[in-house]
């Protein structure tokens, strides 16, 4: 998806009246990121952790772009379990009764492109879909959500408990709601030809 894309995107919202929403998949795990840290002089930090535990927190995010172009938005939704389409389609639901009309940009994940997933498509007239190229996740802008994430308030974060990990996932990516900025600024990093206002 070059500037060809993005403008016909673009185009495509306006005409609708439509949000712009990027949507994608991961997974925290509970073994943490480690970064470099600071410490007192002779201390090492130690991070201790549950070896063999490969439990992990799934979540589903949107960044949203307003039909105005004036404000992005994010929504995310947290499962112990590995997503599957019948979560990834009450997600799209909930989104488009919180949205209104939605041209959806996302890759090309098998639970995409299910059978289950092409037939709710089929029927939701207010979602229009268009989809990433493949192996091109530099893209899709929530890609710098997960690494803001995960590289920052997650990182060096150790855990015992996979409901604790939901926890404070969760409140951090409550946190990255209430920042305009910093949501603006996943937008801009991406390469796509997206203009804000």
């Amino acid at each position: 998806m070059g500037q060809k894309g993005v403008a016909a995107c673009e185009k495509k919202t306006s005409r609708l009246n439509a949000h712009l929403v990027f949507l994608d998949e991961s997974g925290i795990q509970m073994s943490p990121n480690v970064r470099r840290t600071w410490a007192p002089c002779g201390q090492t930090p130690i991070l201790t952790q549950r070896t063999l535990s490969y439990k992990k927190v799934s979540v589903i995010a949107v960044l949203c772009v307003s039909p105005e172009r004036d404000k992005v938005q994010l929504f995310f939704r947290l499962h112990t379990v590995n997503i599957d389409t019948a979560m990834l389609i009450d997600f799209l639901k909930h989104l488009s009764k919180e949205l209104g009309r939605i041209v959806l940009i996302w890759d090309r994940l098998l639970i995409h492109r299910s059978r289950e997933m092409q037939s709710f498509l089929a029927h939701a007239e207010h979602l229009h879909i268009k989809y990433l190229p493949p192996y091109a996740p530099e893209l899709n802008p929530v890609e710098y959500v997960w690494s803001y994430l995960k590289n920052n308030p997650l990182a060096n974060f150790a855990v015992f408990d996979v409901d604790e990990l939901a926890d404070f996932t969760r409140r951090n990516g409550q946190s990255i709601q209430n920042k305009q900025s910093l949501l603006r600024s996943f937008i801009r990093h991406s390469p796509l030809f997206l203009h804000l206002k």
